[in-house]
């Protein structure tokens, strides 16, 4: 409904894009083009400030489509990515096994997991999976199982285990992608468990 208030981080959400939605599409390319030579060779964190910047910004220029404008020269290294032919700049996740990588600038699969290099696969498998039997801990009851006594207990030691296998997804498996994609965004927090990202050592 048009009266109805979007949620306290959309606003600020908003708020926070709004210096990007004043660029002109040509500035706003060459901001996202040198952010993104910054970016080069290495994996970042989701919760890094300038991932979060870029990600603001990348919302604007989606919707304006100014990759697809030719506004910049793409940098060195990436190509455009199948889903928007924006720069291919991926995001790894914990929903890998089903979405693959997520593009960075319209939040669709980039890379779906069937295509990802058949070296790692085995590896983000069994990481995945995991990760999964974890994360489900904290869905039980909203899944109809009953918790036992020591919930609680379990809980805490479910978040532990995702603590971990977050920072191997940044420290390990978003590396090993480096090998294949210039540049690679990794998921640093699981707000179902509690974990935020200053609880993972990577």
């Amino acid at each position: 409904m048009a009266g109805e208030q979007l949620p306290t981080r959309d606003l600020l959400w908003s708020q926070y894009s709004q210096v990007f939605v004043e660029m002109d599409d040509l500035s706003l390319a060459r901001w996202m083009a040198q952010t993104l030579g910054q970016f080069s060779g290495q994996a970042w964190r989701l919760s890094h400030p300038l991932m979060l910047s870029y990600e603001l910004a990348a919302g604007v220029a989606h919707e304006r489509q100014v990759w697809l404008k030719g506004m910049s020269i793409i940098p060195s290294g990436y190509m455009a990515a199948g889903c928007c032919r924006a720069p291919l700049l991926p995001m790894f996740s914990r929903d890998v096994l089903d979405a693959g990588l997520l593009c960075k600038h319209c939040n669709e699969t980039c890379v779906a997991f069937d295509d990802l290099p058949e070296e790692l696969k085995p590896g983000i498998e069994k990481w995945a999976t995991e990760y999964d039997t974890a994360h489900a801990i904290a869905h039980w009851e909203e899944d109809s199982i009953k918790l036992p006594p020591d919930y609680e207990q379990v809980l805490e030691m479910a978040a532990q285990t995702a603590q971990g296998l977050l920072a191997e997804s940044g420290a390990v498996l978003a590396q090993a992608l480096l090998e294949f994609y210039p540049a690679v965004a990794w998921e640093d927090r699981d707000e179902c468990l509690d974990v935020l990202p200053e609880d993972i050592e990577a």
